[in-house]
């Protein structure tokens, strides 16, 4: 007598199922060791009788960054020095040439930049007397610089603002000999 029906059937399952065991493993290892080997080593090569431009090249991944992206920082840029005033008091045998080669300027501009305090050194009034310059006046001198006569400012803005009288409420205020604006020590 011959295998009976169920178990003929019972072993096809039996092989069957060991077939598709080994096909899945294969297929497994196939992955790992594909995925082992080296990205150019993984790249299609096109075919024999095409050209090279017909297929498009694979995209690499660059790694996104990890973690909160850094918010941007406000730095208020670092301001420009303006230029720096040296005061040179005015010694025996000084004239307004002399000074400015000391210091790597040019006389008008140390006219210029001192015409507020002494009106004689103001190249653009009537009175201007270059060559009047008194022993123990304070000049104010920009080293190496020179002063651009072309961009000149108004003698207005030299000058700051004068002050203004603070009317008070005293009806004696008028009367009294000291100076307006005056501070009286003994007013409580």
């Amino acid at each position: 007598m011959g295998p009976r029906p169920t178990t003929f059937r019972r072993a096809a399952r039996v092989r069957r199922r060991r077939v598709r065991l080994g096909l899945v493993g294969i297929f497994a290892l196939c992955l790992s060791v594909t995925a082992c080997l080296p990205s150019a080593a993984r790249e299609v090569t096109p075919p024999a009788g095409g050209a090279a431009s017909d297929v498009a090249p694979t995209p690499t991944p660059t790694p996104a960054p990890s973690g909160p992206t850094p918010k941007p920082s406000f730095v208020p840029p670092t301001p420009t020095p303006v230029p720096t005033f040296l005061v040179y008091t005015v010694a025996s045998g000084d004239n307004l040439n002399s000074i400015a080669h000391k210091f790597g300027t040019t006389a008008r501009s140390i006219a210029f930049w001192n015409r507020a305090t002494y009106p004689s050194l103001d190249p653009e009034a009537t009175g201007y007397k270059p060559g009047l310059v008194k022993v123990g006046w304070t000049l104010m001198v920009i080293p190496n610089a020179v002063f651009d006569e072309q961009d000149l400012p108004e003698p207005s803005d030299l000058v700051g603002p004068q002050p203004t009288p603070i009317p008070s409420d005293d009806e004696n205020a008028g009367s009294t000999d000291a100076p307006a604006g005056a501070i009286d020590p003994n007013a409580p």
